[in-house]
Order: C-alpha cells, then sequence, then structure tokens
C-alpha cells in the first residue's frame, strides 16, 4: 500500500514537473516544426515515375497451372530484376538522357542508388521500375526507356538461346544427313555388286535340277534291279553318271545357297542401318522444326503494361511525414531533458536530507554518552 502511494505520489510530481515546463516543451515543439520546415522548402522537389512490365507465362503453358503459380516461380522471376537494374543499361540511359551534365562531380553507382529502384511486386508478376528526378518528363522518358530496354535485352537473350539451341540441333541434322547419305550409298553399292535375284534364280534352277536328277536315279537303281542283265548294267552305268551329277549339283546348289544367304544377310544388315539413318534423320528434322517454329515462346514473355505518366505530385521532400518527425523529436527531446533535470534535483535533495540528518544524529549521540 505504501508502495503505491509512493509511486502515484512520484508519477503526479512527474507530471507536475512537465506541466509546469510547458512552455519549454511547446518552444522546443515549435522550433523543431520551423526548423524542418525550413530544410524541407529548401530541399528540391523530387518527382517519382513508374514502369510496369508483366510477365507472362511461356506460350503453350497450361493455363491450370498459370494459375497456381508457384512462389518459387514468382522468386524465379526476380531474375529479371537484374535485366532492368544492369549496369550497362543504366550507363547507357545516363548517356541518353545527358544526366551526368546534371549531376557532375557523382558516380555512377551513387547516381544509380540515388535514381533508380527496380524490384517485383509483391505476390504478383508485375515488375514495376522506379526512377526518381527533379524533372517529372525527364523521370517519365527514363523509366520508360528503362522498361523498353528491358524487355528488349530479355528478348534478345531468348533469341540467342533459341539461336544457339537451333545451330545445336542443326549439326546432329548435318550429321544425321551425313549417316543417312552413307547409309544410301552403302545400300545402292550393295543392290548394284550383291545382286540376288539371279542368284535366286539359280538357286531354285539348281532346287528343280536337283530333284530330277533324284527322280532319275531312283528310276534308274530300280531298273538296274529289276530289268535283264544287259539292260541292268545299262541301268548301273546310268545310274553312276546320274550319281557323279546329282554330286556336281549339290556341290554347285549348296555354294549358291551359301553365298545368295551372305547376300541377303549383308542386305539385310544395309537395309536396316538405312532405316535407323532415316527414323534418326527423321526424329532431328522434326525436331528442328518445332524448335523454330516455337522460337521466342519457350520463355517468358515481357510486355509493357503501364509506361507510366509525367508526375504531378512530388514524392520527394514528403512534408507532413517530416514536420510528423520533427514534431515526435522537439517532443521527445525535451521531456528527456526534464526527466533527466528532475532525477538530478530529486537526487541533490536526498543527499541535502541526508547530511542535514548527519549533525542531529551525532549531537544524539553524545548526550547519550554524557548521561
Amino acid at each position: 500500500m505504501l508502495t503505491n502511494t509512493a509511486e502515484s505520489v512520484n508519477t503526479y510530481r512527474y507530471l507536475s514537473f512537465l506541466g509546469s515546463r510547458w512552455r519549454f516543451i511547446a518552444a522546443s515543439c515549435a522550433i523543431a516544426l520551423i526548423l524542418a520546415l525550413g530544410v524541407t522548402l529548401t530541399r528540391p522537389k523530387l518527382y517519382t515515375a513508374t514502369c510496369r512490365i508483366l510477365i507472362e507465362p511461356p506460350a503453350g503453358t497450361d493455363i491450370r497451372s498459370a494459375l497456381g503459380v508457384s512462389p518459387i516461380y514468382l522468386e524465379s522471376l526476380k531474375t529479371y530484376e537484374h535485366f532492368a537494374a544492369s549496369d550497362s543499361l543504366f550507363l547507357r540511359a545516363l548517356d541518353r538522357f545527358q544526366l551526368r551534365r546534371r549531376f557532375p562531380g557523382h558516380a555512377v553507382e551513387s547516381l544509380k542508388a540515388g535514381i533508380l529502384k527496380v524490384g517485383m511486386v509483391r505476390d504478383t508478376k508485375i515488375l514495376e521500375i522506379k526512377v526518381t528526378l527533379p524533372d517529372p518528363p525527364t523521370a517519365q522518358a527514363l523509366a520508360q526507356y528503362l522498361g523498353e530496354e528491358t524487355v528488349k535485352l530479355s528478348r534478345s537473350v531468348d533469341q540467342e538461346a533459341d539461336q544457339d539451341l537451333a545451330q545445336a540441333i542443326e549439326k546432329q541434322e548435318a550429321d544425321a544427313q551425313a549417316r543417312l547419305d552413307r547409309s544410301e550409298a552403302a545400300w545402292t553399292r550393295t543392290i548394284a555388286q550383291q545382286p540376288v535375284e539371279r542368284l535366286q534364280q539359280d538357286v531354285q534352277s539348281g532346287a528343280d535340277l536337283q530333284s530330277s536328277l533324284q527322280r532319275q536315279l531312283l528310276r534308274a537303281e530300280a531298273d538296274a534291279s529289276e530289268g535283264q542283265a544287259g539292260e541292268a548294267a545299262a541301268s548301273r552305268m546310268r545310274a553312276d553318271t546320274l550319281r557323279k551329277q546329282l554330286a556336281q549339283v549339290e556341290r554347285d546348289l549348296t555354294a549358291k545357297e551359301e553365298l545368295l544367304a551372305r547376300r541377303l544377310a549383308e542386305r539385310d544388315r544395309v537395309a536396316a542401318e538405312r532405316t535407323a539413318s532415316q527414323e534418326a534423320f527423321s526424329t532431328v528434322e522434326t525436331r528442328l522444326s518445332q524448335v523454330r517454329s516455337d522460337r521466342g515462346y519457350r520463355s517468358e514473355r515481357l510486355k509493357i503494361v503501364d509506361p507510366g505518366i509525367v508526375p504531378e505530385q512530388p514524392s520527394s521532400p514528403n512534408i507532413p511525414l517530416r514536420l510528423l518527425a520533427a514534431l515526435l523529436l522537439g517532443l521527445v527531446v525535451p521531456v528527456v531533458y526534464l526527466t533527466l533535470e528532475l532525477s538530478y534535483r530529486t537526487q541533490r535533495a536526498h543527499a541535502a536530507v541526508g547530511q542535514a540528518s548527519r549533525p542531529v544524529q551525532s549531537l544524539r549521540a553524545t548526550g547519550t554518552g554524557d548521561d
């Protein structure tokens, strides 16, 4: 209870002390406002122009997946911030609008930090390019120029990537065409040098002759076993002759069949290589046609949706904000000062009371000793 009463007394005393010094606090606030207003009015006015670029997904993207854009995809779009904020592009812009003459003695880095601000709008596919300058038309023209050059730079990068991909596939097409030409030449050479049609006819004729000789040999052997002595002897001689002819025909037929088998196997191998080369060439040609038709549509497409307007309201200095800050500063500083002053006075008062009580205590102690 005593503690709460003491705190209430201290709070009341503190507020009363501040209230008694209200003129000092008011003067401090007034001085801060006057100084802030004077400094603000002497500062040059700056105008901020904004150019907005829409980053559209690649052509052919599923509309359902485009609607449900993931945070990772949105994070990847920040790559285009580097296109708009590139040092080389900003340097070209400085030369184009002759800003180096307007701001002599300033480094490019400091000019860029004070003039340009690039960033993605949160949870959107909008890239904002903000330019702050004392001249509103120049600010809008510079922001639009940076936006247009950013779109051109993105397209040039995409075109270079498409061109590199097309050149790589064109090289594959040339290699596939060379393999196809070699396989076609091998097929033509095989057809010309190793014909099979005449050989197939010879094999068929040899097989027919073999069958005829076998029938004649069976008939001769039958006559030799069933006929009379003279006829049997003639039949045996004829059978021997037929055996020799049959053996020669079988050897010739076997040689021709082996040659035909080798030629057919070689023809099948060359035909398989030719078919594989044709399919490979067709696949590469189809892919090259697809790449050429999709050129410029495989990556995000940048489009200026808002080139911005010439700003009429200055973005800096912000007079209300600066006056509010000055008012708070003019209020806080005297309050802190008065708080310290009150604390110092309280400590001095306590010290004075302590020093005054010490002689009384000494007299009491002396009186007690005399008694």
